[in-house]
């Protein structure tokens, strides 16, 4: 006999996965990835409040400024860093998709100064030409399609692997923006590779939390190796408090702060 859809759908609400060693429910299974479009724009505004100090990661396509952090000139709306590569390879794919752009000319000096912080070649009107060009959407596209090429498209994957919820990909999404994916000690590789000895991820048999929180306190560790990346609130005062009221599918409504400054998103 065929049950009333709403019967069905509490039954497949309730029911254990347990064939496939799972503990975790149907609805769990199926609750949004951070690749969702709602999860993703959330994501985009979590990490704007800790880079930014704005949710509105959309205005900060003519972001730049020097930090004095070692990588150069930081910019746009994931941070492209002169020293970093990123910046480099944005300018690459910009030039790729709107041949003799404003920026384009910079290409030969971008090369020089890559894992530097040097600005020469770039000065004094470099910054001026990146405001300009930030308001053509052929590099606002170029922004996005990098943004998600180098972090976000790796860091979702990975959690999916690793079988974490939205938050978790989060976590992983705003380790691998701050720290990158190199070889360095502090890289999302490594600190995700230091987490591995203290928990398993849920797809080891791992504990959802127990493995984020150890993920967390190695991100923490990889903060502090660097004076500029010392603060470490946008753990302590946001993904620890998401965690602590195990908000594993990063549902509205947020509250939280970073350096101090309160956020919400309802």
């Amino acid at each position: 006999m065929k049950l009333p859809s709403r019967w069905r759908a509490r039954l497949l609400a309730t029911v254990s996965v347990a064939c496939l060693g799972f503990s975790a429910t149907v609805a769990h299974a199926s609750a949004a990835n951070l690749d969702d479009p709602a999860k993703k724009e959330i994501a985009m505004e979590l990490v704007s409040s800790a880079e930014n100090s704005s949710l509105d990661w959309r205005a900060q396509f003519k972001y730049i400024e020097d930090i004095h952090d070692g990588r150069g000139y930081t910019a746009g709306i994931i941070g492209f860093c002169s020293g970093t590569h990123d910046m480099l390879e944005l300018v690459q794919e910009y030039t790729k998709r709107k041949p003799g752009n404003i920026l384009a000319k910079y290409l030969p000096a971008l090369k020089k100064v890559d894992g530097s912080d040097s600005h020469k070649g770039l000065d004094p009107n470099y910054p001026k030409d990146w405001k300009t060009a930030a308001k053509d959407k052929v590099f606002q596209d170029s922004q996005e399609s990098e943004r998600d090429r180098v972090y976000f498209n790796p860091a979702v994957s990975q959690g999916k692997a690793d079988g974490v919820r939205a938050l978790g990909q989060f976590m992983y999404y705003d380790a691998i923006v701050m720290h990158g994916d190199g070889d360095d000690k502090t890289s999302f590789k490594n600190i995700r590779k230091r987490a591995l000895g203290k928990a398993k991820p849920p797809a080891q048999g791992g504990d959802e939390t127990a493995w984020l929180n150890a993920f967390l306190d190695a991100r923490v560790w990889a903060m502090k190796q660097e004076e500029a990346h010392s603060d470490t609130s946008r753990v302590d005062t946001e993904q620890r408090v998401f965690l602590k009221n195990k908000n594993f599918d990063l549902n509205t409504p947020l509250k939280w702060k970073v350096y101090g400054d309160p956020y919400e998103i309802s």
